[in-house]
């Protein structure tokens, strides 16, 4: 029994074993290969589809903007006051956009922004609007222009194409600003019904400040990189938010009106479907971290189109710079001569304090224009600010003042008590209250300024109209740093302290920082000094340090804050003034000969 029981063990395994060697084993290997493939088709189609639908399929290697410019078929040119470049009849796509009215640096003899650039391009950078055939876009078809045909404000230009039995038509036309106006016709001319989906794409290959079209980086100040309007909601990812995380993107965002596009510190392209329509919009990165591509993307409701039946579909592409005024012309409503487009100008990061930012941008627009200098402006800004502070400071300086004459008072106390802190506190606290002053209130003005100052930083920073604005004499650009230095005696000896690395941008220490530092060391002069001497020393170091901070900041900045300070100290002598505190400036500042003894009312 134990011999036929191990036998009928062992059979029993081999035909186990055999049957899934020969039999289940090649089954199961088949059902899986099957899955696997299965998968894979299914997702290739996906990939397929989504390449084709978005406009997406720029994996090969970058070419030139030469030989990019080149490779296409053909291209109509673009002519406008403002514009150039062409429109590539592959794709009927904007990929050729110059500013003529911006230039890289200072120097009118460097070459104009370039805003787009063809997709081969190594920083391609195009907008894109057609139909989608089922998943299948246009991206790759040929269009059809007249001979000799160039788009200007005056002459329209209209592109026509065959596809699966449908015919295309496409009429583009220019203002004299940035907006681009899209009239598109489709006719079925075929025995089948089709189904057709509106969509607009715009690409980056890289970003910006790779490509030179958005100069100092701003990542930290300003929003740059993918966004869109999508109903009335503001959708943003950046450019490394993107790159270092593709699951930070936006996919199915869906909304009536608005608008997708790239933006950087002062351009922006932008697709704008019908504003009465809904929209399914995304922000992603289609590329991976080391060749990120990134992606703003829009589609419409499909439309079936019976045979013999044609429609037409009018959108806009805005190719141009950030100017809030142009901007917001283009919200308008039609019967005041705009376009509709909601929130266009949320393209411009006003940030958190918009409250501020906005106000201050109109003001210094209005100013500018007014008197023709930016500068001039920003002084005039500066005055506003003081007057509708002026309650506040007055509060403030008012404080300090009863502070200054109370010094002897409160030297003496600290004599008295120097060995009882906790009495010494008392008896101060005593004396405030008996003189009706708050020691805190001479904080008030700082306080205040802080988020106005932030406010300006961010509007120099943002605003097109202070890109390359000039003030007076060395002073060319009032959103870059103050171009002379002390470390090069301004500019006699023949290197740049700037370049030097990590610390350069804090060598940049030009005569306004100089001048700002001087303001605010005055100042110091005529506050009250702090009780504890490391804290004197402390607060006497303040105006040199900021001195070295303010250096890399934007001349309009410290010139405001130079500006400021100056008034800042009329206003508290005047109110020093008021309160009989004698102000002997020769022993505030220690003039050399002077005798260190107290000032007359102290």
């Amino acid at each position: 029994m134990d011999r036929n029981l191990i036998l009928a063990i062992v059979l029993s395994m081999g035909i186990l074993f055999g049957w899934d060697l020969f039999v289940a084993g090649p089954q199961r290997k088949a059902a899986i290969e099957a899955r696997e493939a299965a998968a894979q088709a299914q997702q290739a189609g996906e990939n397929q589809d989504l390449s084709d639908f978005e406009g997406a399929g720029l994996a090969d290697a970058p070419l030139s903007l030469e030989e990019a410019l080149a490779k296409a078929p053909g291209r109509v040119p673009i002519r406008t006051p403002k514009l150039d470049g062409s429109i590539n009849l592959q794709g009927g796509r904007l990929d050729d956009l110059r500013l003529l009215d911006f230039h890289l640096t200072l120097d009118p003899e460097s070459p104009k922004i370039r805003l787009l650039s063809p997709r081969e391009a190594e920083h391609g950078h195009y907008v894109e609007q057609g139909w989608a055939i089922g998943n299948k876009a246009g991206d790759k078809a040929v269009w059809t222009a007249p001979e000799g045909a160039v788009l200007t404000p005056d002459t329209p230009l209209t592109l026509t194409r065959e596809q699966d039995g449908v015919h295309f038509e496409k009429k583009i036309s220019v203002d004299e600003n940035y907006m681009f106006v899209i009239e598109q016709t489709v006719r079925n001319q075929d025995a089948n019904e089709k189904d057709l989906t509106p969509y607009a794409v715009v690409i980056e290959r890289g970003s910006s400040e790779a490509s030179g079209r958005s100069g100092r980086s701003s990542a930290y100040i300003m929003h740059e990189g993918p966004l869109g309007v999508v109903g009335s909601r503001l959708y943003e990812r950046k450019y490394n938010t993107l790159k270092k995380n593709k699951n930070k993107a936006v996919e199915g965002a869906t909304g009536v009106g608005g608008w997708v596009g790239i933006t950087n510190k002062y351009w922006l392209a932008a697709a704008i479907p019908p504003q009465d329509e809904e929209m399914t919009a995304s922000l992603k990165n289609v590329g991976d971290e080391n060749e990120p591509i990134y992606r703003a993307f829009y589609s419409l409701t499909p439309r079936r189109l019976a045979p013999g039946e044609s429609l037409t579909l009018t959108s806009h592409i805005f190719g141009g710079v950030k100017d809030v005024d142009i901007l917001q012309s283009y919200e308008a409503k039609p019967e005041k001569g705009g376009l509709g487009v909601t929130d266009l100008d949320k393209a411009i990061d006003w940030g958190k304090l918009f409250i501020l930012t906005r106000p201050m941008a109109y003001t210094l627009n209005y100013f500018g224009d007014l008197v023709g200098n930016f500068g001039v402006a920003i002084l005039i800004l500066t005055v506003i600010i003081k007057l509708l502070l002026f309650p506040l400071a007055n509060k403030g300086y008012d404080s300090m003042s009863k502070m200054k004459k109370l010094q002897p008072k409160i030297e003496e106390l600290r004599k008295r008590y120097a060995d009882d802190k906790m009495k010494m506190q008392q008896e101060m606290m005593d004396l405030y209250k008996k003189e009706k002053m708050n020691p805190m209130a001479g904080c008030l003005p700082i306080l205040f300024q802080m988020p106005i100052f932030y406010a300006l930083y961010k509007t120099l920073f943002m605003t097109v109209e202070m890109r390359q604005a000039p003030f007076v004499l060395w002073i060319k650009d009032l959103s870059a740093p103050d171009p002379t230095t002390i470390f090069n005696l301004f500019g006699l000896l023949p290197f740049d302290p700037t370049s030097a690395p990590v610390i350069g941008a804090f060598l940049g220490i030009g005569v306004l920082p100089l001048l700002m530092g001087v303001a605010m060391w005055f100042q110091t002069k005529l506050n009250p000094p702090p009780a504890d001497p490391v804290q004197a020393q402390i607060f006497g170091m303040m105006p040199f340090v900021f001195v070295f901070i303010f250096a890399p900041f934007a001349a309009g900045l410290v010139l405001y804050w130079f500006w400021n300070t100056a008034l800042s100290i009329l206003q508290q002598w005047f109110i020093m003034k008021r309160n009989g505190v004698t102000i002997d400036w020769g022993e505030r500042l220690k003039f050399p000969g002077r005798k260190n003894t107290p000032a007359p009312g102290e």
